[in-house]
């Protein structure tokens, strides 16, 4: 029921595009852009190719949508994040993070999902690349990005219930909490950088998750 009528709201928001071309995507754009595409046949059997822009500059409050969908190259809906936009067959779900990009899946009717293409020019198309050249490489920093993720977790965890301990109403019913975990300075500016730059390889792989976020 709550898929249901979170489609509902996301398709709600895909308005109509404006026609215009789909731009061509320059190497300086690698940190504000991605561009997924899928190939998918209309109901008479005629393979359309359908690409999804994505801005990460852009907001709501923008002059342009953050995000459009193209059919062979024009546009023909735009919207703001999350964002459901309809298809031949079903639909393509977009959603971002502040890391990057959070969900780009053709959902069709029956059920079916699918992840739709980076564009080898950007950063998401450069880090599946390197996950075919070198797997077993691209393994290992995927685990060691979540170790540090559990690790970030773990001490916000610990330093939170600490802090919330130490309200006098609270201490008084639960009784206080010191946190056993106590990292030296440098690991506290070092611990932030890994887990956003963890947060930032997940979203390259369209593998984010709640402590990412």
């Amino acid at each position: 029921m709550f898929t249901k009528y979170r489609r509902r709201w996301q398709l709600s928001k895909a308005k109509p595009g404006d026609g215009s071309p789909l731009q061509r995507y320059r190497l300086w754009q690698l940190l504000s852009r991605s561009l997924f595409a899928l190939e998918l046949a209309d109901p008479s059997g005629h393979r359309q190719i359908f690409e999804v822009d994505v801005r990460h500059l852009r907001d709501s409050s923008s002059s342009k949508r953050p995000a459009a969908l193209y059919r062979d190259g024009v546009q023909t809906h735009q919207g703001n994040l999350p964002v459901a936009f309809p298809v031949p067959g079903g639909v393509i779900e977009v959603a971002t993070t502040q890391y990057g990009v959070k969900r780009m899946h053709y959902i069709g009717d029956d059920g079916h999902e699918q992840v739709l293409r980076p564009d080898p020019r950007s950063l998401e198309g450069r880090r599946a690349r390197f996950d075919r050249r070198y797997p077993r490489t691209s393994a290992v920093i995927g685990a060691v990005g979540l170790v540090v993720l559990l690790m970030g977790l773990a001490v916000s965890l610990s330093l939170a219930t600490e802090h919330i301990t130490r309200i006098e109403v609270v201490a008084q019913h639960l009784g206080t909490f010191t946190s056993p975990i106590r990292l030296p300075a440098w690991a506290n500016i070092a611990l932030p950088i890994a887990g956003a730059l963890a947060a930032t390889d997940r979203a390259l792989r369209l593998k984010s998750t709640w402590m990412a976020d």
